[in-house]
């Protein structure tokens, strides 16, 4: 042991008694705090006759302390140590959000399990079991899931809201809106699940379309079901006039992606007065628009304007870095199709427009080849982007709100990923729309929980901020003498101590 002289931010200088143990230092004792060189002397001369009482002190009583400690550690077992660290981390974001509102202890269990460890309901009652203690049968769950239904939704929703309210401080001028698929594992088709276009690729299997709405940031404002067939183009509007009616959203801005680019939508958000900034498909111009785009000299961030009937606005916008990228996606796709190519097994059903698949073309009648003209020609559109707006934002402005977009194209990924939304193996319409409300409420915890790592420049992503909570401890003994139950955290390591100091001191 030893005495140190610890100055504080006030000026005062604290007397310790400090001990090292294998590299590690440990306060035993504050002895007092002094301003004036004698009294700081005075306490340390404290402190030296508090070390040498310490160390005059008999072991007589060491072997009964031992016992003692001894016998704590024999009476302790597995159920003496839980798993806090979702619950410490996720669950303090989830009530400093407003979910804690939500007087159900189950739908805080589900999405807390979501965010720390996305598994199936069945899986989820041995995480429920093991790392929390709770004995919840998979039935139970089933017939909370049956009695959340859609009664949650609104609830979620207004609070999902109001929290990206006050993150924005209040402006929500400029809205976000996309279209993902979910697949199911299952075969028969039903009123909500059905064969349609697939995102993910899977095509071959049931879906449902979920739309999200978010502001600036990806902060979640609201979200929607459709049927699995749907095409997407006709979701943007009631989905739209629906969320502004309950949140009194006004007209913002509305941004979208090509998907969404129908002439019945623009007719629909012109109507409705809406502002719109909507990703074009130049190719998909007249041919007198496209002559137009492709006469127009071009270098790295050049920007050219052309404008449409009813105060539309074309605006192209060219990048190199974004040259580079068509240029490699087109040769990737090429050298998939010189593979199929060669293997023989392509056929008619092939010559398409989907995709790279527009670069094949049949020669006689048995002969499939690529026309490599075609895939020359289209060199002289790498590295054009196209935004169709009616605002009165500047063009730079519109850029730059559209690339927001990929604030919800992320949204998606890491519900998908991280949140493990999809397969869905739920068959039951209420079943699959709590499914989506826990993940959107999960979503809405996870995307705050990476804006304040953001902000506090921590060195941990949210996948690593995830995992690390999964070995945070709990101890909970007995006191051998005075029978008192105590509970404690254990030790963290260096990155869940700082991960657990940021959620304290931003929640």
């Amino acid at each position: 042991m030893f005495i140190r002289e610890n100055t504080n931010r006030s000026g005062s200088v604290s007397i310790q008694i400090v001990s090292k143990s294998r590299g590690n230092y440990r306060v035993i004792k504050t002895v007092g705090c002094a301003t004036q060189r004698h009294e700081i002397d005075k306490l340390k001369e404290l402190a030296r006759q508090e070390i040498e009482n310490r160390q005059a002190q008999p072991k007589l009583f060491s072997s009964e302390q031992d016992e003692w400690i001894e016998e704590v550690i024999s009476s302790l077992s597995n159920s003496n140590i839980r798993t806090v660290g979702p619950e410490l981390i996720f669950g303090r974001i989830y009530d400093y959000i407003g979910f804690g509102r939500i007087k159900e202890e189950l739908f805080r269990h589900l999405v807390i399990s979501r965010l720390a460890f996305p598994l199936s309901k069945l899986k989820t009652t041995d995480y429920l079991y093991r790392y929390q203690g709770k004995m919840i049968d998979v039935d139970a769950i089933y017939r909370f899931l049956d009695k959340l239904s859609n009664s949650l939704k609104p609830v979620v929703e207004q609070i999902a809201f109001e929290h990206t309210l006050r993150t924005l401080k209040g402006n929500i001028s400029v809205v976000f809106y996309d279209m993902t698929t979910l697949y199911f594992e299952a075969s028969d088709e039903d009123d909500l699940r059905k064969m349609g276009f697939s995102k993910d690729g899977k095509h071959n299997q049931l879906q449902i379309l979920v739309g999200l709405l978010v502001g600036l940031g990806g902060y979640a404002i609201g979200y929607d079901i459709f049927e699995g067939n749907t095409y997407e183009g006709h979701t943007l509007i009631p989905f739209l006039e629906a969320i502004s009616r309950k949140f009194n959203l006004g007209k913002p801005v509305v941004v979208a992606d090509a998907g969404l680019l129908t002439e019945k939508n623009i007719e629909a958000l012109q109507g409705g007065e809406y502002e719109y900034i909507i990703g074009a498909r130049l190719k998909n111009e007249s041919e007198s628009i496209k002559e137009q785009i492709l006469q127009k000299e071009y270098h790295d961030d050049t920007v050219h304007i052309i404008h449409q009937n009813e105060g539309k606005r074309l605006i192209v916008n060219y990048t190199s870095k974004r040259a580079k990228k068509d240029l490699y996606n087109r040769q990737r796709g090429l050298n998939r199709l010189e593979k199929l190519v060669k293997s023989g097994r392509l056929t008619k059903s092939n010559i398409n427009n989907r995709g790279y698949n527009k670069y094949l073309q049949l020669k006689g009648e048995i002969v499939i080849e690529i026309d490599y003209q075609k895939f020359e020609q289209d060199s002289k559109w790498d590295g054009l982007k196209g935004y169709i707006t009616n605002t009165r934002l500047s063009d730079n402005i519109v850029i730059e709100n559209y690339r927001n977009l990929f604030h919800i194209e992320r949204a998606f990924r890491m519900s998908k990923t991280d949140l493990r939304i999809r397969p869905i193996y739920h068959r039951l319409r209420h079943r699959i729309d709590a499914h989506i409300c826990i993940a959107f409420t999960a979503y809405t915890v996870y995307k705050e929980l990476e804006r304040v790592l953001h902000e506090e420049k921590a060195p941990i992503s949210l996948k690593k901020a995830s995992e690390i909570t999964h070995n945070m401890y709990q101890l909970t003994y007995q006191l051998p003498q005075s029978k008192h139950i105590k509970s404690t955290l254990l030790k963290m390591d260096e990155l869940q101590s700082e991960l657990y100091q940021i959620v304290r001191k931003n929640f």
